[in-house]
């Protein structure tokens, strides 16, 4: 705990020390707008689970509004409101002991973020996403065929509350008469168990991870 407060400070300080070395805008540029994609999912479980790869993880869907201010010319600052289907999928061949396995669990959550923006270029430009981010895991969906010898991870969800880090690489093309198109990678891991982890519980962490390709498009806000 100690080391992810650390953590956490030094992001916050490398934030403040960036946007007070950077040249304010003669007009703050105030973006609004929506994205959508596909993710695939996964989770860490310590002790760890067979069977269980984000690789093979079935593609899902997340989107959701995009709000983005910039008073300085490479920082802005982008908040978040998502939806996204989380989750992991289980496969275990048929053994002499028990039957094969294809298990997966969707957690469908809704999502805040709060990100650092970095942006170098003019109308084709690369940028850097990094911040945290909160989340509620507001339903819990079975499918498929369980491990009738290893049951800890079919628990039901115990803790919906997420929160973790979320960075993203992209790029975007900026035009003054119909808004702007961008494209991001983003990965977003939580510091947050799902499933307790206290001395007496089975697992010590339970953290979902998710890797996502998002398409966005964000109309500017005049602001004199």
């Amino acid at each position: 705990m100690k080391s992810t407060r650390y953590i956490l400070f030094l992001f916050l300080l490398a934030i403040s020390s960036t946007l007070v070395a950077q040249p304010r805008l003669r007009h703050p540029e105030l973006y609004i707008g929506a994205h959508a994609g596909v993710m695939a999912s996964s989770i860490t479980f310590k002790p760890t689970v067979k069977g269980i790869d984000l690789l093979q993880s079935p593609l899902s869907i997340n989107g959701g509004l995009v709000v983005r201010y910039a008073a300085h010319k490479v920082c802005a600052l982008q908040l978040e409101l998502n939806y996204m289907q989380r989750g992991w999928r289980e496969v275990l061949p048929a053994t002499a002991t028990s039957p094969a396995v294809d298990y997966r669990r969707q957690l469908d959550y809704i999502q805040l973020p709060l990100l650092m923006h970095l942006a170098f270029g003019n109308k084709f430009r690369g940028f850097l996403n990094l911040g945290p981010q909160i989340g509620y895991c507001f339903r819990d969906t079975e499918y498929g065929t369980k491990n009738p010898l290893y049951t800890h991870h079919y628990l039901p969800i115990q803790q919906p509350f997420d929160w973790g880090l979320a960075g993203g690489l992209g790029m975007y093309y900026r035009s003054n008469n119909i808004g702007t198109f961008q494209l991001e990678a983003r990965f977003n891991y939580s510091l947050g168990s799902v499933f307790n982890n206290r001395i007496t519980d089975y697992f010590t962490s339970a953290n979902p991870m998710n890797l996502s390709i998002n398409f966005a498009y964000l109309w500017e806000i005049r602001i004199k």
